[in-house]
């Protein structure tokens, strides 16, 4: 059934106890311009989401944030910063995944710049930075979601750029 996921009220119904809720919903193509949609969107759809899976009793709910800290987008990682708190705060057992860049289709640009992750991650200056906020591919992305769902977390379960990129397409 088709449901606003700014509302709750709309697809709360819907969520069943004891299963697996996965919360994907964003602003497409995060930039620091979309500040506002952020806190607009992405945030009243991880407390909308996060209230009904909670009053539902699911079993495990998957949350897919940003890596945290970075330099820039700021705006965006406090959002999703308060997404993870708001699932912390209702108990929820949850993984939270924390991608940087997820490479996928459409998005040749950012193929530019595998190099320079590549020299930033044998620097020992830059090393950590650099796997922290590192690339990852649809595959490995879809790969570590497919993996969580599956393997459900007990408590608060946060998955890294390190983790997602050992993630293999089922």
């Amino acid at each position: 059934m088709p449901g606003d996921a700014l509302d709750a009220a709309s697809f709360a119904g819907q969520v069943l106890p004891g299963s697996t809720f996965v919360q994907l919903v964003g602003t497409p193509h995060p930039g620091p311009a979309k500040a506002a949609e952020f806190r607009r969107v992405d945030l009243v759809a991880a407390r909308e989401s996060v209230a009904a899976a909670r009053a539902a009793g699911v079993a495990h709910f998957v949350y897919v944030s940003v890596a945290q800290p970075a330099p820039v987008m700021r705006a965006y990682q406090e959002v999703r910063a308060e997404g993870e708190a708001m699932i912390r705060a209702a108990g929820l057992d949850a993984t939270v995944l924390r991608p940087w860049y997820v490479l996928g289709p459409g998005h040749r640009w950012p193929h530019a710049l595998v190099p320079v992750y590549w020299l930033l991650e044998r620097i020992p200056a830059t090393r950590e930075s650099a796997r922290r906020l590192g690339l990852v591919t649809l595959g490995q992305m879809v790969a570590a979601l497919a993996r969580a769902v599956g393997n459900p977390a007990r408590g608060m379960r946060i998955v890294s750029v390190e983790e997602i990129r050992r993630a293999t397409t089922p």
